[in-house]
C-alpha cells in the first residue's frame, strides 16, 4: 500500500524490570551469551560484506552529484545503487573501504524500482557480496546495513525485519513495490547501500526512511533486485507489463487456501488506477491475486516477475480471491511507461 501522509526521505545525500543479568533467559542461554551470539553475527557479516560495500559519486549532465552507496554483486565489476543515486548521470567515481577510487559506467537504470546498475572499471577482481532470497525473510529476522551515510564511511548499523512486502511511492510520484521495512538505522547516503541477512547474504537495497519517525525505514527487496539486475544486464532498461495496482503481501487462512487451491499467500490489491487495464476488466480494492495464467502469485514480488515483457498486449487469466471463492479474469496488460 502506498504511504501517503507520512515525509518520506530518500538517502541519497531495554528495561530488564530488575531481573538479574546472569539469571538464565527462557532459551536456556544467560543474556550475555545471547548479546555475545548478537554481537558476533553483526561484527561476521560486516567482515563479510564490508569490503563489497562502495561510496558512489554520480555525475549528471546537469553538473549535479548524486552520492551514496552502492554494493558489488559480481567480481567483474557489476555493481548495484538506487536510481536516485543515479539521477540521471553516465559516469560515477566509486571509493572502497581501503580508500581505492575506481571508475563506473551506468549500464542501467529503473526508477520504478529505485534501482540502478553499474559497471566498474577494474583491472583486478573485486570483493563480491551475495545476492540472497528476500522471500526467505520473516519479520523479525536480523538484518544489518551497510553504507556511507552523512559522509562517514563504512559505517554498520543492525536491526530487525518490521515488515514485509510493503508498496511505497517515491517523492516523484513513482510506485516502488515489494519494499522491506526494517529498523536499522538508515541515514542519507545509505542509499544503495546493501541490507544483509545473518548469513552475510544482500537481501534488499536500502532506499528511505520515513521522516520524523524512529526506526521506520526501507529496502527494495533482493528478489526484485535480481529480476531487474538481468534486464538491465540484457537489455539496458526494463520493458514490463502494466496492470495499473497498488498491492500488498498478504497471508492467506488456511482453510480458505485449501479450499481455493491457492497458495499459503498472495498479492492483495489496495489501490487501483482509473482506466487502468485493472479497473477496466473490473479488478476492485481488497481482492487477492493468487495466479497468472495459472502460474501462482505467493506476494508482490512474484507479482512483478510475472508481468514482464511478454505479456505486453497479450490477453492474460488473472486468478483472485473475492469474497471467498476463486474467480478468474481476463485482461491484457499495457507497456508500463518509462520513466
Amino acid at each position: 500500500m502506498a504511504l501517503k501522509h507520512p515525509k518520506i526521505s530518500f538517502l541519497s545525500d531495554h528495561n530488564d524490570n530488575g531481573r538479574d543479568a546472569r539469571a538464565p533467559s527462557p532459551l536456556g542461554a544467560s543474556d550475555g551469551e545471547l548479546l555475545d551470539a548478537y554481537s558476533q553475527a553483526v561484527a561476521g557479516v560486516a567482515e563479510h560484506v564490508g569490503p563489497a560495500v562502495v561510496r558512489v559519486e554520480m555525475a549528471n549532465p546537469k553538473g549535479r552529484t548524486g552520492t551514496g552507496s552502492g554494493v558489488i554483486i559480481s567480481s567483474d565489476g557489476f555493481v548495484l545503487t538506487n536510481s536516485h543515486v543515479a539521477q540521471g548521470g553516465r559516469t560515477a567515481r566509486l571509493t572502497t573501504p581501503e580508500g581505492q577510487t575506481i571508475e563506473a559506467r551506468l549500464i542501467g537504470d529503473d526508477p520504478h524500482t529505485d534501482l540502478a546498475l553499474l559497471h566498474a572499471d577494474s583491472p583486478g577482481r573485486l570483493p563480491v557480496a551475495k545476492l540472497g532470497d528476500s522471500k526467505t525473510l520473516k519479520p523479525g529476522h536480523l538484518v544489518v546495513a551497510i553504507g556511507n551515510p552523512l559522509g562517514f564511511e563504512s559505517t554498520v548499523t543492525a536491526g530487525v525485519v518490521s515488515a514485509l512486502g510493503r508498496s511505497l511511492r517515491s517523492s516523484s510520484g513513482r510506485l516502488i513495490d515489494d519494499v522491506i521495512q526494517t529498523d536499522a538505522a538508515l541515514n542519507p547516503g545509505n542509499s544503495g547501500g546493501p541490507l544483509v541477512n545473518s548469513r552475510g547474504e544482500v537481501v534488499g537495497i536500502n532506499t528511505a526512511v520515513i521522516l520524523g519517525a524512529q526506526g521506520i525505514c526501507f529496502a527494495v527487496a533482493s528478489n526484485t533486485a535480481s529480476f531487474v539486475l538481468g534486464e538491465l544486464v540484457r537489455h539496458g532498461r526494463v520493458r514490463r507489463a502494466f496492470i495499473g495496482i497498488a498491492a500488498q503481501t498478504i497471508a492467506i487462512p488456511r482453510r480458505l487456501a485449501r479450499a481455493a487451491e491457492t497458495g499459503p499467500s498472495g498479492a492483495m490489491i489496495m489501490t487501483i488506477e482509473p482506466s487502468s487495464p485493472a479497473a477496466r476488466a473490473g479488478l476492485a480494492p481488497r481482492d487477492i491475486l493468487v495466479a497468472i495464467d495459472g502460474q501462482p502469485i505467493e506476494g508482490v514480488d512474484d507479482l512483478i516477475r510475472r508481468l514482464n515483457a511478454e505479456r505486453i498486449d497479450h490477453s492474460t487469466t488473472f486468478s483472485i480471491l473475492r469474497g471467498g471463492r476463486r474467480v478468474d479474469f481476463s485482461l491484457t496488460p499495457t507497456e508500463r511507461a518509462a520513466a
